[in-house]
């Protein structure tokens, strides 16, 4: 009888064994999950969360790349939400009035305006004040003489530094609050560029109304171009069919405060209106011709300006000038 030796099963086929799949970008690291756009393998560190799935960063920069940012109703876009305008424009503020009482040696934070609390004048505050007539009385007969000066005598840069010069702490203190609660709503609706085309826009206007009516006045702050926020948030407020009923009692109360003696009223009118222009030419004008409309407002407001000054310089050129000046 023969006996049948026993089989021996054959050996397994290394090919044929089951492969664990591993992250494309960490080979290391062994994972059964796919991008759900490319289909390669990623680990946990190489998942982010898509709307089906999950994709490996290369596909989220690529998506990146290809896909437009969203924008809100008046052109803006995510970075506006940052409020990086804002904070630097109070950033340059501040900077400036530690300039401005550091060349005064401590002077001018208190001691001016609204019994005391508002500051007085430093020699920064007198360089970049917008003004257009010197005012001197006569100590023998006591007549008063005025004698052009300041943006008159061709020193157009105060119409421009005047917004970033404050008298004292209170009056920056005042300006920067408002500044960061209304700025950062425009900011984020309008974007960064517009938001400062604005701000800059309102500002400028401001000083130059100060030049025109109240030439006598050295008339420095930041409130022109608040005031233009304040225009321009009411515009907004308007196209976007919410109710303005919030905004009203602080444009009256702000404006109140404007007949206050020492406050300036033509600058506060000058940025609110131009402010309110310039933003409708944002939240009216049709999509595809925003940017072009939106720039000609701007142009045609700077020529008007530039115009009212011209012209006012022309009449203050005029002053005549009494003997020993």
């Amino acid at each position: 009888m023969t006996q049948v030796p026993p089989s021996v099963p054959p050996a397994p086929d290394p090919s044929s064994q089951p492969v664990v799949p591993v992250c494309y970008r960490h080979p290391k690291r062994e994972t059964y999950v796919r991008c759900s756009r490319c289909d390669r393998p990623i680990c946990a560190e190489c998942m982010n969360d898509a709307p089906v799935g999950q994709q490996c960063p290369s596909c989220v920069s690529e998506g990146r790349r290809t896909v437009r940012a969203g924008r809100t109703t008046f052109g803006g876009t995510a970075i506006g939400l940052k409020g990086y305008v804002t904070k630097g424009l109070i950033a340059i503020n501040t900077l400036v009035m530690v300039v401005s009482i550091s060349v005064s040696g401590g002077r001018g934070m208190f001691g001016g305006g609204l019994g005391g609390l508002l500051g007085g004048a430093t020699p920064l505050t007198d360089a970049g004040a917008v003004k257009g007539l010197d005012t001197y009385q006569n100590t023998v007969t006591g007549g008063i003489f005025r004698v052009p000066s300041g943006v008159a005598d061709g020193e157009f840069y105060r119409l421009f530094t005047q917004m970033f010069l404050h008298y004292g702490l209170l009056h920056l203190a005042v300006n920067m609050w408002a500044l960061w609660v209304i700025g950062r709503s425009m900011e984020a609706a309008l974007g960064p560029v517009r938001f400062v085309a604005l701000y800059l826009t309102a500002g400028l206007a401001g000083g130059v109304a100060c030049y025109v009516f109240t030439p006598a006045s050295a008339t420095v702050g930041a409130s022109g171009a608040i005031f233009g926020l304040f225009g321009a948030l009411f515009v907004v407020f308007r196209r976007l069919g919410q109710s303005v009923a919030p905004i009203v009692p602080l444009l009256v109360i702000n404006l109140a405060i404007s007949f206050v003696p020492g406050v300036s009223l033509a600058g506060h009118l000058g940025g609110l209106v131009t402010g309110g222009i310039v933003a409708a030419a944002f939240a009216y004008a049709p999509r595809p011709s925003r940017n072009l409309i939106a720039s000609l407002t701007i142009g045609g407001l700077v020529l008007v300006m530039l115009f009212a000054v011209i012209a006012q310089t022309v009449v203050l050129g005029q002053t005549p000038v009494p003997a020993g000046f």
